[in-house]
């Protein structure tokens, strides 16, 4: 997601209740998740076929690459400020414990797929 929508959210959540809301149930908090997860999983089918069906060479994977890293950086960058919004405020410990460990997480994330973006421009394998 990129940042600007983000913001969007965030002064929506301000001025709109019915456009972000925190669930203080931890069943409804389930429930969301489980949502989240079954709309991924219902087009997770269509997305793996259409990048298997573009993935005639090395180049070719390179472009989708760059496209999830610059919105996994987006979507850390933002991470983080929750992180720092936590600290800051002294939020829970293990709340902030596990969003430094999504920062970090993320992190890596961005950094394995700038090696498979480089990898993509690597020189093609004797007989290929």
């Amino acid at each position: 997601m990129f940042p600007i929508r983000r913001a969007w959210q965030a002064l929506a959540a301000f001025t709109s209740p019915s456009w972000f809301y925190a669930h203080t149930d931890p069943e409804q908090l389930h429930q969301v998740l489980a949502e989240q997860s079954a709309a991924a999983n219902r087009v997770a089918a269509d997305h793996a076929t259409q990048a298997a069906t573009w993935n005639v060479d090395e180049l070719h994977v390179q472009p989708g690459v760059l496209e999830v890293r610059r919105d996994v950086l987006g979507d850390v960058h933002y991470l983080e400020g929750l992180l720092i919004g936590a600290r800051h405020r002294g939020l829970d410990p293990e709340l902030i414990e596990r969003l430094a460990a999504a920062v970090d997480t993320g992190h890596e994330l961005t950094v394995l797929l700038a090696d498979v973006a480089r990898a993509t421009i690597t020189a093609p394998a004797a007989g290929r």
